[in-house]
Order: C-alpha cells, then sequence, then structure tokens
C-alpha cells in the first residue's frame, strides 16, 4: 500500500469518496440491524482520583518519620567513630622519653636518620 504523501490529488479524491460510500453503507447496515454496529468512540481519559489532605498528612508524616529513623541510625554510628581514646600525660610523656633515648642511641651508633 501506498503512503498518502505519494498519492495524487485525483487519487486522494477517489479514497476520500471510497471512504464516504463505506461510512454511508454502514450507517444503513445499521439501521436495517437495529444499529447492531457501533461506531468506535474514543475512550474519555478516566478522572484522576482525589486525596484528601488528611490522606496527604498521614503520608507525609509517615514518611517523615521513615527517614527520621534511618538518620537517627546514621548519627549513633557517626558517634562510635568520633569516640577516639586520648593518652594521659604521663603516658605521652614516657613514650616521649623512650623515643629520645632510642634516637640517642641511634645517633651514637653512627646511623643516619632521615
Amino acid at each position: 500500500m501506498s503512503s498518502i504523501i505519494n498519492l495524487s490529488a485525483q487519487q486522494l479524491r477517489r479514497a476520500a469518496a471510497i471512504k464516504e460510500q463505506i461510512q454511508s453503507l454502514e450507517n444503513e447496515l445499521g439501521r436495517i440491524l437495529g444499529s447492531s454496529i457501533k461506531p468506535v468512540a474514543v475512550a474519555a481519559p478516566k478522572e484522576r482520583r482525589k486525596m484528601s489532605a488528611a490522606a496527604r498528612a498521614r503520608i507525609s508524616d509517615a514518611a517523615k518519620a521513615r527517614w527520621a529513623k534511618v538518620n537517627r541510625k546514621k548519627i549513633v554510628v557517626k558517634q562510635a567513630f568520633k569516640a577516639k581514646r586520648k593518652l594521659s600525660a604521663a603516658a605521652r610523656a614516657k613514650i616521649s622519653a623512650a623515643a629520645k633515648l632510642r634516637w640517642a642511641r641511634a645517633k651514637a651508633a653512627g646511623k643516619k636518620t632521615l
């Protein structure tokens, strides 16, 4: 079947005439058979259901509660990583003294330092 673009004006007129004949024959057949053949109608778009303000508020509150629960867990996890151990002043002095002694012995032995 050829495209409508490729048809001549005469062919288009003939196609329109044939379509009109078909439609009139269908109408006549419908009258004879008692309108058993119904024209194809385009379905009307369905109306969207509306949600009440109270329902929207309940859904919103539930979503906020879920996110608060998720964020609460994240805060607890972050706090666990922030808790660091601290050395006492005495322990720090002891480590420092041991490092100084180690470096003094290394220098005395003639080893190069970086």
